[in-house]
């Protein structure tokens, strides 16, 4: 793995994806998003692997786009796009993996790097986080890596407008208000926090998890029709799992579940 990106593993479930550019603070080059999109994909084909925590060394999550890193003029608009579709593949990849993934943001984060922690299942952050959406400020688009999506999607379109078209930074006191994020908790403490979700969540059935996540996504865009029927269809699936029989029986033996994922 390069060493612009740290994987751990501190439960043997729970894969914390760092981004290790502290000196930056973690500002995104085109290597650190290619390992990040690729690492991504690794562990989501990792049955073993129940939780992603994403977080960063340092003082800060993530900077945005590193301006400092030499661009290639040649090419013209052709390159630049697929350029940009190498960042957005990061989100994707974010999107695509069947565990939760969580956001454990330890201080500030900015532009696409803003866009990776809006497409995480969870977000808590630090009492030193600061949202910035960014592009908008150096003439660009504040609709970048998933943020026009997102973003409305989280704290409401009035909300997003607002924040998107001025630029101005989110606090973590006012993340917390407005739903941007779970909870916030005393700094240094955000990855321990992240991994007490993730062990939450490790508690449970993984089929059930890894359902609940996939009808959550589909269903924020579905009409309420499709919405029923989707719910309808994955509940019938999990009640045919070994898990749920099991959970069942606990239930009743008033134990804990042994889920074994099948």
């Amino acid at each position: 793995m390069t060493n612009v990106l740290l994987v751990t593993h501190p439960r043997q479930e729970v894969a914390v994806v760092t981004l290790n550019r502290p000196e930056r603070l973690n500002a995104l080059t085109t290597e650190l998003v290619s390992a990040i999109t690729t690492t991504l994909r690794e562990l989501a084909a990792d049955t073993t692997c129940r939780v992603i925590v994403i977080t960063g060394a340092g003082r800060g999550f993530c900077a945005g786009l590193d301006l400092s890193e030499p661009g290639d003029t040649t090419g013209g608009i052709p390159k630049a796009y697929a350029g940009q579709e190498t960042f957005s593949g990061m989100i994707e990849a974010v999107r695509a993996a069947r565990q939760p993934v969580i956001a454990a943001v330890n201080g500030p984060v900015a532009g696409a790097g803003f866009g990776l922690t809006l497409a995480c299942d969870v977000r808590l952050a630090s009492e030193t986080a600061k949202f910035h959406v960014a592009a908008v400020k150096i003439g660009l688009s504040s609709g970048e890596c998933g943020i026009s999506y997102h973003l409305p999607r989280h704290i409401g379109s009035a909300r997003a407008f607002e924040i998107m078209l001025t630029g101005r930074p989110i606090d973590a006191q006012e993340a917390d208000r407005i739903g941007l994020v779970s909870r916030v908790v005393a700094e240094g403490e955000v990855l321990n926090a992240a991994l007490e979700t993730a062990d939450a969540i490790c508690a449970n059935s993984p089929f059930a998890v890894w359902m609940t996540k996939k009808v959550m996504w589909e269903n924020l865009d579905a009409s309420f029709d499709q919405a029923i029927a989707l719910e309808n269809r994955t509940q019938i699936l999990a009640i045919g799992t070994r898990d749920a029989k099991e959970a069942m029986r606990a239930f009743v033996e008033k134990r804990q579940p042994t889920f074994t994922g099948e």
